[in-house]
C-alpha cells in the first residue's frame, strides 16, 4: 500500500515548508499552460459574476488564470497555511482580486449553495474523508451548480507515465524525478472504480469520469 493511501487514513495531507516554494516555482515554470487549459475548461460553463471555489489551490495559479479571463467571484481555500500565504502574494503580483483563505474540505466555511462552479487539481487523492469532502462541494454548490475535480489514475499505465515526464521535465535526472514523482502520486491516487463507489455514497447523482493523460477529469452535477 503506498504511503499516501497510508498517511490520508491519518488526517489530511496539506503540503508545508520549503515544499512549498519548489511547488510554486515548478508551477510557475512548468505548468501554467496546464492551468490555463484548465481555467479555460471551467469558463464554459460560467456565466458572468459566477461564484467559484477553488478547494486545494496550492499556489493558486488556477484562480489567478481564471481571474484574468473575466468577471467572477473566485474563492482559493487550503489546509496549507504556507500555501495561503504563496497564494495571496502570487495574485498580488498578478494584480488580481481572488479571496484565499485557510480551510479544510471536509469542513468548509461556507453557507449552503454558495458557489456556481467548484474546482479541485491533484488534491483529491490527499482527503482523509474523501466522501465526506464530496458531500462537503454538494452541500455548498448552488442549484444547477458544477464541480471539477482533477486527478490522477492509480492505474495509469507505464507509457503514459513516460509521456508525461517527458512533458513536464528538460531530461536527465528531471525527467527521471518527474516520473518517478508521476508514478508514486498514482500509486496513491484512485482507480476509476474506486471513484464511482465514493460518489454513491454522495447525493451527487449526476456525474461523468473522462481519463485524461495521467489523472481523470471527475465531473459532478448537483
Amino acid at each position: 500500500m503506498a504511503l499516501m493511501r497510508i498517511g490520508r487514513k491519518v488526517k489530511d495531507l496539506g503540503i508545508t515548508g520549503p515544499f512549498t516554494r519548489w511547488y510554486d516555482k515548478n508551477t510557475r515554470e512548468k505548468r501554467i499552460g496546464e492551468m490555463r487549459e484548465y481555467a479555460n475548461e471551467v469558463k464554459k460553463h460560467l456565466t458572468n459574476n459566477a461564484a467559484v471555489l477553488e478547494v486545494a489551490p496550492g499556489p493558486g495559479y488556477f484562480s489567478i488564470e481564471l481571474a484574468k479571463m473575466g468577471s467572477y467571484n473566485i474563492t482559493g481555500m487550503d489546509i496549507s497555511a504556507d500555501f495561503v500565504a504563496i497564494c495571496q502574494a502570487n495574485a498580488k503580483r498578478e494584480n488580481v482580486a481572488v479571496d484565499f483563505l485557510q480551510g479544510n474540505v471536509s469542513k468548509m466555511p461556507f453557507e449552503d449553495n454558495k458557489f456556481n462552479f467548484i474546482f479541485c487539481s491533484a488534491a483529491f487523492k490527499n482527503f482523509k474523508e474523501p466522501v465526506t469532502a464530496m458531500r462537503e462541494m454538494y452541500r455548498v454548490l448552488k442549484s444547477d451548480g458544477i464541480a471539477l475535480i482533477v486527478d490522477m489514475n492509480h492505474d495509469v499505465s507505464k507509457e503514459t507515465l513516460n509521456e508525461a515526464a517527458a512533458k513536464y521535465s528538460n531530461g536527465g535526472f528531471e525527467r527521471w524525478f518527474m516520473k518517478t514523482t508521476f508514478k508514486g502520486l498514482c500509486k496513491g491516487a484512485y482507480s476509476k472504480a474506486e471513484l464511482e463507489n465514493i460518489i454513491k455514497q454522495t447525493p451527487f447523482n449526476k456525474n461523468e469520469i473522462k481519463e485524461s493523460g495521467i489523472g481523470f477529469y471527475i465531473y459532478l452535477y448537483k
